[in-house]
């Protein structure tokens, strides 16, 4: 059998070799963009692009110098390839950015989610572009500087790549300083520097010191709408996933994605609301923290109490069922149930898949079994893609061709919508049988209902060449953060809390986001605290005395 070369090379050479790898067979995306950023490949633009290579190059080539040991320079190296291969990979087929939201996300999500990322063509990708120049680098019979010499070579080259780094910068700056400026998503792009910063932002944020947990809304109480009420409330709050409101066609799509709910008397649908991130680990925090985007800081979330702790302060029972991939810390100090285990199936799941329809099953018995009222939050798999066409049963696959692999770049644009519309029309039907389930069981349990549906954010399919979602929120097209939200609430509901329908109806297309669903929440239900914000509760110009 041949053995690989053997023939010994320099450790610098070898740091320069997969610096020069990295600068042109992981950024072929990177280049593509900054091409299109300056204005396009011309003779003009050739000092700019060939200064701009060199300067990438230098950079990377200063960044790796100093793993340059024995022991050290191959594992670093190694894995530095692996990463900008597999991060090459998703910003290729899926025109994702690599930042601290996607790196949350990986860590995050289930082990079922990820595999529907897998597919023979990632492997190949990652083992030609990947395996084969690691495999080289673990083969290579390396010769390291040794001693103070090699100390003061390595910090020579360094200086030196420095040094040439910023005289190109000097000398291209009034011409590159206006495309970074201007086109910050190229720093999202260029592999591997967006993989290893996103990580260290990440880690950074998981291994702060331990933070007691910070109470907030001790001084929630029930207000004077209670007085007097025997009747107990039962509000569901349903966090969709993924589903972007511009293919709801209560909101005005083509498509007959909404057959069901615009048949609902009473439903409010707001059409102008936008998620706090373009992410489920940055979202769902974000939506039942007290803190609002512009605030929101990850880190302070997780060792802050939020709306379901404010909730348990006044008094309610709050229940967290889950057919996703957790609630990120939300509930922790609720009650859970976890639905997506389809062992435990009621008959809503089809082999390692179970559909929303599963989260109703057992709630007519969980409500007339409570004593106190209740808020109990859904948190449905709804459209996560990209198997967008395993989140729907047999029956709900009205729009087609569809796309049912995973692999993108196999499938036409319209098919990936089609799936992706059907995984609407499939939430269309959860949405309106929980209305029904809320409507019954206001009959026959004697209790006051409510729902508030909102996504956690939305999703590309192909405009601008991006899909799925987690882009940084400063770049994310309007497709990955406009959300569909909407409201039902029995006329017992409504009436006990004193709340004008059409008042709210009237707001319906006003600018809303995420930061009104923690005060609106408490304003719907008459919760008292210093916590909750009127100019941010819908509720608040909308109750009648």
């Amino acid at each position: 059998m041949q053995k690989f070369p053997t023939r010994r090379i320099s450790a610098n050479l070898l740091v320069f070799s997969v610096a020069l790898l990295l600068t042109i067979f992981a950024n072929l995306n990177f280049w593509s963009d900054f091409i299109r950023a300056i204005g396009g490949l011309s003779l003009t633009r050739v000092p700019l692009l060939a200064g701009s290579f060199a300067i990438v190059l230098l950079l990377f080539y200063a960044s790796l110098i100093p793993f340059s040991f024995r022991f050290v320079a191959k594992p670093v190296l190694i894995a530095l390839i692996l990463t900008a291969s597999a991060s090459a990979w998703f910003i290729n087929e899926y025109g994702v950015v690599i930042d601290k939201a996607i790196i949350q996300s990986i860590f995050e999500t289930d082990l079922h989610e990820a595999t529907e990322l897998l597919n023979w063509r990632l492997v190949a990708f990652i083992a030609l572009t990947g395996g084969l120049p690691s495999l080289y680098v673990a083969r290579a019979a390396v010769s390291f500087p040794a001693g103070a010499r090699g100390m003061l070579q390595r910090a020579g080259i360094v200086a030196a790549a420095l040094a040439g780094a910023t005289l190109l910068t000097v000398l291209l700056f009034k011409t590159l300083a206006p495309t970074v400026r201007e086109h910050r998503e190229l720093r999202y792009l260029l592999t591997p520097t967006n993989a290893v910063q996103a990580l260290n932002g990440y880690l950074r944020n998981r291994w702060r010191t331990s933070i007691p947990l910070q109470p907030i809304g001790y001084d929630a109480v029930r207000g004077n709408r209670w007085a007097g009420q025997e009747r107990r409330t039962v509000t569901v709050i349903v966090v969709g996933e993924t589903a972007r409101a511009a293919n709801f066609s209560l909101n005005g799509y083509a498509r007959d994605t909404n057959p069901r709910l615009v048949r609902e008397d009473g439903l409010i649908n707001f059409t102008q609301v936008r998620s706090c991130g373009t992410a489920t680990a940055v979202s769902v925090p974000c939506v039942f923290s007290a803190m609002g985007r512009e605030q929101y800081d990850d880190s302070v979330a997780a060792h802050q109490e939020g709306l379901l702790d404010v909730l348990k302060h006044a008094g309610f029972r709050v229940h967290w069922r889950d057919n996703n991939s957790g609630c990120k810390g939300v509930c922790d100090r609720v009650e859970f149930d976890d639905v997506s285990n389809s062992s435990a199936s009621k008959g809503h799941c089809s082999g390692d898949e179970c559909y929303d329809l599963e989260l109703l099953d057992g709630l007519p018995e969980l409500i007339r079994a409570s004593t106190k009222d209740l808020v109990i939050v859904l948190h449905q798999k709804g459209s996560h893609g990209p198997a967008y066409s395993r989140r729907y049963p047999a029956g709900f696959g009205q729009f087609g061709p569809v796309c049912e692999s995973s692999e993108f770049e196999s499938c036409s644009r319209g098919s990936i919508t089609a799936a992706y519309d059907n995984t609407i029309l499939y939430t269309d039907t959860f949405l309106a049988e929980t209305i029904d389930l809320l409507r019954k069981t206001a009959l026959e349990a004697n209790v006051d209902t409510s729902m508030l549906y909102f996504s956690d954010h939305g999703e590309s399919l192909g405009e601008r060449n991006m899909y799925l979602h987690g882009a940084p929120y400063m770049l994310a097209p309007e497709e990955q953060s406009h959300v569909p939200m909407m409201l039902w609430m029995s006329e017992g509901f409504s009436q006990r809390f004193h709340i004008d329908r059409t008042c709210l109806q009237a707001r319906r297309d006003q600018a809303l986001s995420h930061d009104n669903v923690f005060h609106s929440v408490l304003g719907m239900l008459n919760v008292e605290t210093a916590v909750l914000n009127p100019k941010l509760d819908l509720f608040n110009a909308c109750v009648r005395s």
